[in-house]
């Protein structure tokens, strides 16, 4: 019997595919991951005992860097987060969110906004100047969806494994759908439509894109940031974070402390005011405990 490292592609009934130097074996999971109440996910690197009679064990979960989603998906590198133009509007304080999100999870973020092509010059004008703040802090942004697609493939890095994300409507499972296929037509295999609805339950499997996966779930358009320690929040705002260096405090926490660094970039407009109004907002509802009205439904 042999062992061989692997990811874990899918997993339905018992059963977890494993993708293994581009073959994918068939594994069941040892009982020992109930003992120790651990629950393989799709994404884990793994260890799998074969076997030449087929019967192929999964023994060995190795560690994960974080997991992310509904259905979980484990070691997630980067997030292609959807924002739309209209229908949704384009949200400041909504990006705002799911970037504070990603980073708490130590995720890297690129930006893409969709549905450009239905939104009025004058205001898609407005939309790409707020957005040309979020490239000059270090997030990638994309609105040409053939740019995307052509550039995607050389950022998914060996292994990596990116996933989806965004509010509802933007257009995550469209851009999937587009992806997944164009994927599949490159290795030959046969494209299924997804038929992802409102409702649909579905198991998260990883489908070859770029050296690395992507996740076939549309992501998750609700985003939980109540488990922020409210006094690390500030971190997770890269370009506050930056700036606080240059803090009088060590500590600061960028509302009432002086010799705030922070506060004086944004009086001079280096630091977008609307990011350090959505820093002010969240960090009060974290402290509130309370959740947007808009989250709840």
């Amino acid at each position: 019997m042999k062992k061989a490292e692997g990811t874990i592609i899918s997993a339905i009934s018992g059963y977890y595919d494993v993708e293994i130097d581009n073959k994918v074996v068939r594994t069941r999971a040892r009982g020992v991951f109930r003992d120790r109440k651990q629950k393989p996910l799709v994404g884990d690197r793994v260890v799998v005992q074969l076997d030449d009679q087929g019967m192929n064990y999964l023994i060995e979960i190795l560690p994960r860097i974080n997991e992310i989603g509904r259905p979980a998906v484990a070691n997630v590198s980067r997030v292609l987060l959807v924002i739309s133009a209209v229908e949704p509007d384009f949200s400041l304080e909504l990006l705002d969110r799911y970037l504070t999100f990603f980073a708490w999870k130590n995720v890297g973020v690129v930006i893409y906004l969709s549905k450009s092509d239905i939104t009025s010059s004058e205001r898609l004008k407005d939309i790409q100047t707020e957005l040309e703040y979020y490239q000059r802090i270090g997030y990638p942004v994309f609105e040409d969806a053939e740019k995307l697609e052509n550039e995607l493939p050389k950022m998914i890095d060996k292994d990596q494994i990116w996933t989806l994300a965004g509010q509802s409507g933007a257009g995550k499972s469209t851009l999937l759908n587009k992806l997944e296929s164009e994927a599949k037509q490159a290795t030959g295999a046969i494209s299924t439509a997804l038929n992802r609805g409102k409702h649909t339950t579905r198991q998260v499997t990883l489908f070859k894109y770029g050296s690395g996966f992507i996740a076939d779930t549309p992501g998750f358009s609700a985003i939980d940031l109540f488990k922020i320690k409210v006094d690390d929040l500030r971190n997770y705002f890269y370009d506050l974070k930056e700036a606080s260096a240059n803090c009088k405090f060590r500590g600061c926490q960028h509302i009432k402390e002086p010799g705030c660094e922070v506060k004086k970039l944004v009086e001079e407009g280096k630091i977008a005011r609307s990011r350090y109004e959505s820093y002010l907002k969240i960090r009060q509802e974290i402290s509130d405990n309370r959740m947007p009205e808009y989250l709840k439904k």
